[in-house]
């Protein structure tokens, strides 16, 4: 069995009159975040995890954020599509461990519907996805509460 790693990061800047996505689910929040497609931060730093261990280049490869095509593009459309290049070359997900960094807001209680719907998406068991929540204790730019950030690690298994 052949198996491949990668590893995903976004951020992306807070902004007023923007609904807040992250997981492919809506959070209750004052501000969303800034960007070309609905900036959900989770569902890019999966995208790009897939896409490197699969050796398909990146997210802003496939999906510009210079194309119209993708502007205010629903996020879990995306990841559909990665996952549909990612099984055009014959690998298949282990599992998915990824951290949203964030000053605000608490996110531990949308972390099952984020499972649920990146679950479903990507045709895998909930229990193959880990989504973690963390703060910088007030450092940087996710401190300031300027942003949010986050990281993903895939693993990617074929034969």
């Amino acid at each position: 069995m052949k198996i491949r790693v990668g590893l995903g990061y976004d951020v992306h800047r807070f902004e007023e009159g923007r609904d807040l996505w992250l997981g492919g689910v809506k959070i209750e929040y004052c501000r969303g975040l800034l960007g070309h497609s609905d900036a959900d931060v989770l569902i890019h730093a999966i995208c790009d995890a897939m896409l490197g261990a699969a050796h398909l280049r990146d997210i802003g490869y496939h999906f510009p954020d210079t194309s119209p095509e993708f502007e205010n593009i629903d996020s879990k459309v995306l990841l559909k599509k990665t996952h549909q290049l990612v099984c055009e070359k014959k690998y298949k997900i282990g599992n998915i461990d990824a951290t949203v960094i964030a000053q605000s807001p608490k996110l531990n209680p949308y972390i099952p519907k984020m499972q649920e719907c990146l679950s479903s998406i990507l045709e895998i068991d909930v229990d193959d996805i880990s989504i973690k929540a963390t703060t910088t204790e007030r450092l940087g730019f996710v401190g300031r509460e300027e942003g949010i950030a986050a990281e993903a690690v895939v693993l990617l298994e074929k034969g």
